[in-house]
């Protein structure tokens, strides 16, 4: 009996990553040097002051036991404050935050907790894989949108709305986007607020990549556009602004009635983190920032290394102004091909790891998504093995995959 019999693993698709993994894998095995911008793993170090408070706290038997699901009252504090000095938004420590397991777990248990088979979540595509099969594994329908430019990104809402049965019960955004980078004033989140609260739709906000801008633009939250309390929540995670991604904490904050479901939710679910990674993160949080001053800098010098280098070798790929990634369209000689088979060359030829746009998604196949997640060094290689590949002949190389 296989596992594809059961309801929900029958729902969800063969991983496609998983076949550049094992591509991969095959390669490290025959002693290929692979050069890894596949994943999204930060690979700099945390902080060494939020190190030296987890070594501190968890010398203490006490914190060995178990935590508290919704998060310590001091971690909740510290996330508001940041809210407040970061956004101007005041919150509640006590309704309006809560700790999970990273994001993508919180992101996860409040869809279950919000919705029932039949109903309908408004996904962009291409997204994160967690917030279209999140909603999927909920036992809900995605209706997909199109990433597209500000405007046309909220018509397409509107005609969803219009002509979804039953009404959407959700509405989920990733800004700056996890895979495209793109990034949205604060005026696209109000309309969106007003869009939503009218129809009474929820609004579920991933800020994973908050803190990681270039432009000297900080990207907005959703909770500051006005009325968004009323139907609005936000997770944040540690994992790309501290290094802390082997860390598993995020939040969430917003509305009091979603953050309720969810702190219900993972009641029954899980303790919450270790208490003294719960402290560490408090600690990070309160503490000096300079840190993730560094880590920003650190990401955009390697931005400039990978774009300058691969426009230079004649692939022209726009410069993020956000997060850890860029959102490379297909070479023009590779675009019919579509963005697994290049992406299956480009590990093949030029020992080069990257993720398949079409793993975020079918409106993702024109473009591959490159972690900016190794030193410039690295990076500088990688751009020279590259330029190799480009050199040869794709009609040739395509025929031979």
């Amino acid at each position: 009996m296989s596992s594809d019999e059961f309801y929900r693993i029958k729902r969800l698709p063969p991983y496609v990553f998983a076949e550049v993994n094992a591509n991969k894998a095959r390669l490290r095995a025959a002693g290929r040097d692979i050069i890894d911008l596949g994943m999204g793993n930060p690979d700099s170090p945390t902080p060494p002051h939020i190190v030296e408070k987890l070594k501190e706290v968890v010398m203490d038997p006490k914190t060995h036991r178990y935590s508290m699901s919704r998060g310590i009252p001091g971690l909740r504090k510290a996330l508001c404050n940041y809210y407040q000095r970061r956004f101007d938004v005041g919150l509640d420590p006590e309704r309006e935050a809560i700790v999970t397991l990273g994001s993508k777990e919180g992101l996860a248990n409040l869809l279950q907790a919000i919705t029932a088979p039949g109903d309908v979540v408004m996904v962009p595509n291409p997204s994160y894989p967690i917030h279209p099969f999140g909603s999927i594994i909920a036992g809900a329908s995605v209706w997909h949108i199109q990433r597209a430019p500000d405007d046309e990104f909220i018509q397409d809402v509107k005609r969803a709305i219009q002509h979804c049965v039953p009404k959407p019960t959700a509405l989920i955004l990733n800004y700056p986007c996890n895979p495209t980078t793109t990034v949205v004033p604060l005026q696209f989140y109000e309309e969106i607020v007003d869009l939503c609260r009218h129809h009474g739709i929820w609004v579920i906000s991933d800020l994973a990549y908050c803190e990681l801008y270039f432009d000297g633009n900080p990207p907005p939250s959703i909770l500051q556009a006005k009325g968004a309390m009323d139907i609005a929540v936000e997770f944040t995670t540690m994992s790309k602004t501290y290094s802390m991604a082997g860390w598993r904490i995020g939040f969430a904050a917003g509305n009091q009635t979603l953050i309720s479901a969810l702190t219900r939710m993972k009641s029954y679910l899980d303790y919450g983190a270790f208490t003294p990674v719960q402290v560490a993160a408090t600690a990070a949080l309160n503490g000096p920032q300079d840190c993730v001053d560094d880590i920003r800098e650190l990401y955009k010098q390697r931005r400039d290394v990978l774009v300058e280098g691969l426009c230079a070798a004649g692939w022209e790929v726009p410069s993020p102004t956000a997060s850890m990634f860029v959102w490379a369209p297909l070479p023009e000689a590779y675009k019919d091909a579509g963005s697994l088979a290049f992406s299956k060359l480009l590990l093949e030829r030029a020992e080069v790891a990257v993720a398949p746009g079409v793993g975020f998604g079918e409106f993702g196949d024109g473009h591959v998504r490159i972690g900016l997640v190794e030193n410039r060094q690295r990076l500088r290689q990688a751009v020279r093995n590259i330029k190799q590949f480009l050199a040869e002949d794709p009609e040739k190389l395509l025929k031979s995959a």
